[in-house]
Formats: structure tokens, C-alpha cells, sequence
């Protein structure tokens, strides 16, 4: 017999959810998390790019004039980042905005796939010196 005070309560799974960001690795969330609230403008984005891809592990390369490139962008900042803490760097995009305001990151596509070439030879070189 079970007491008037004891409720019986069927059993139940943990929820099942992924995690926020699941596919993003540690060092790119931490790039993420330190340009959060971004609030530069255009004069700081080399600054602000430079910092936070210090913060996260990773190697800022160059940022260029990026209008051409993608839509609604103003400038394009190139760096490296790791996989994950151990592993080895792989290139990505960071774009400000067209008003300057906000900051995202970009995969590489067909529009920029020259701009990764080019970044990826640069660091051939400066690999060899």
C-alpha cells in the first residue's frame, strides 16, 4: 500500500536537446562570446577583430574593403582559429556590417573562395620565413 502523501509519477527520459551551437568548437565560441555587443564602428573593427582572435587562441591575418565581396559588408577580416584547442587553424571570415554596427562570422563561399586562397598562401609564406 502506498501513503496517501506519496504521489506516483510515471518515469521520464532526460529531454533530449543539442546544445546550443552544437557544431561550433570551443575556440570559435570564444571568438563569438568577445566580439559580443560589438560597438566599434568601422575605425576599431582591426582592433576588436585582432584582440578577439587573441582571446580565442587564433591569428589574425589581414581585413580588406569588403563591399564587393558580400552583401551588406563594409569590411572583412581574415584569421585563423583552431578546431579545437589542440588541432590545426583553418581560415574563416569575420564581416562588419554595411552600417558598421554589427559584426558576424561568414563560411567561406564562391565569392570569397579567392580571398581564402590568397589568405591561405599568405600563410604559406609567412610559414617559410
Amino acid at each position: 500500500m502506498i501513503a496517501p502523501e506519496v504521489t506516483m509519477v510515471a518515469p521520464t527520459r532526460p529531454m533530449q536537446t543539442a546544445p546550443r551551437d552544437a557544431g561550433k568548437t570551443l575556440p570559435l565560441l570564444e571568438f563569438e562570446l568577445s566580439l559580443d555587443g560589438y560597438s566599434a564602428g568601422e575605425a576599431g573593427f582591426s582592433s576588436a577583430i585582432k584582440e578577439a582572435a587573441r582571446t580565442a587562441g587564433g591569428a589574425y591575418l589581414f581585413d580588406l574593403p569588403g563591399a564587393d565581396l558580400l552583401d551588406d559588408c563594409s569590411r572583412i577580416a581574415v584569421l585563423r582559429i583552431a578546431e579545437a584547442h589542440d588541432q590545426e587553424l583553418r581560415t574563416m571570415l569575420v564581416v562588419l556590417d554595411g552600417a558598421g554596427a554589427r559584426v558576424r562570422v561568414a563560411e567561406p563561399d564562391e565569392r570569397t573562395e579567392g580571398l581564402v586562397r590568397f589568405a591561405e598562401s599568405f600563410v604559406g609564406v609567412l610559414e617559410k620565413i
